[in-house]
């Protein structure tokens, strides 16, 4: 299983932000981190290494698999950038200043992001009842979207 970095987040609101981010801290901002960051922050949801590499639907040239992911974990590592896991597929990737607590479908993988108040009450409801704090980031809330739960057949 992988672990989410405990790095603090680093807030970084677009791509150049995130760049001038990584110049403060004394790294390159290289063709493949430009690359990375720009398929990130363009992006409406989650991407997996694959898609980034893949060229993230033309919002970015195609790149190596293997840099893609030394610059993932590079960027993570800094706080820039957070994974998850959605589903049964490849962890994604999105900007680490995006901290919605998410819901995943199991069956298509498509994602939502929690309101504030339904992912505070369902945090409160999981303290109350075991104690535990939990988060919907890295592993977020699982179950079946309104399209896959609707062609569920009925039992």
């Amino acid at each position: 299983m992988s672990v989410p970095h405990l790095t603090p987040v680093v807030e970084a609101p677009t791509a150049a932000a995130a760049a001038r981010t990584l110049r403060r801290r004394g790294l390159r901002l290289s063709s493949a981190r430009r690359v990375v960051l720009t398929a990130l922050f363009a992006a409406d949801r989650p991407l997996s290494a694959e898609e980034i590499a893949a060229g993230a639907g033309g919002a970015v040239p195609p790149s190596d698999l293997a840099s893609v992911y030394r610059n993932l974990e590079t960027l993570e590592a800094l706080g820039l950038v957070r994974h998850m896991h959605l589903g049964h597929g490849p962890g994604r990737y999105a900007p680490a200043g995006r901290q919605d607590d998410l819901a995943a479908c199991e069956r298509c993988g498509a994602c939502a992001v929690l309101p504030r108040d339904t992912a505070a009450a369902i945090r409160g409801a999981v303290r109350d009842a075991v104690g535990f704090e939990p988060f919907f980031h890295h592993f977020p809330l699982a179950g079946l979207c309104p399209a896959c739960a609707s062609a569920r057949p009925a039992r």
